[in-house]
């Protein structure tokens, strides 16, 4: 049932703008090192930029092993999940590259890709993740449950207001310090300002 597509077409397009959550697989070289599935959304967050061009949105959080694993060796896959209606899974991969929000190249593209995030707190914007995606497959999804959609949770939001209210945007450079200098496995994520590595 599954097929490979030449290119990210509009039926494509579409289906994905209607997805709540997505997420990313990626993996560190070393044999030993750990593979990482991190959810992201909402897809408010996510764009398809061109047929072989995605980018999302990168939010300040607890961990940083998609960062780490692209800046090593760029391997990424995004797949998106039908949870209500016909069933269907769609997988992008692909090679992601990190442009980090003091990349003069940041700006040009979350203007570009006209992110719609849930709130608006643009300090907490860590990247945007571009990626080049080389294999475009959908597969049936069978062993997806049907779930329905009750909203966003307002957790992340007022984690940053609150650091914010706190200590400023210091405190987000120092929570990204703590938290998304490095991999679990020790690769490189952002640098100690918070930022590019």
């Amino acid at each position: 049932m599954g097929k490979v597509f030449e290119r990210i077409d509009e039926h494509q397009r579409e289906w994905i703008s209607r997805r709540e959550l997505f997420f990313v697989g990626t993996a560190p070289l070393a044999v030993d090192g750990r593979v990482n599935v991190s959810p992201k959304g909402p897809t408010g967050t996510f764009r398809v930029l061109d047929d072989h061009t995605v980018a999302y949105l990168d939010m300040v959080g607890s961990g940083a092993e998609t960062v780490a694993h692209l800046r090593e060796n760029g391997r990424i896959v995004v797949m998106f999940c039908a949870f209500d209606g016909p069933p269907r899974i769609l997988r992008l991969h692909g090679r992601g590259e990190v442009v980090f929000a003091d990349d003069p190249r940041f700006g040009e593209l979350c203007a570009r890709a006209g992110f719609d995030p849930p709130h608006e707190i643009e300090v907490a914007r860590r990247a945007v993740i571009v990626v080049a995606v080389e294999r475009i497959a959908d597969s049936c999804g069978y062993g997806v449950p049907l779930m329905s959609y009750e909203g966003e949770r307002p957790h992340a939001e007022k984690a940053v207001e609150k650091k914010l209210r706190v200590g400023g945007e210091q405190a987000l450079v120092d929570y990204m310090v703590e938290k998304n200098t490095v991999s679990i496995d020790g690769l490189p994520a952002f640098d100690a300002g918070g930022r590019s590595g």
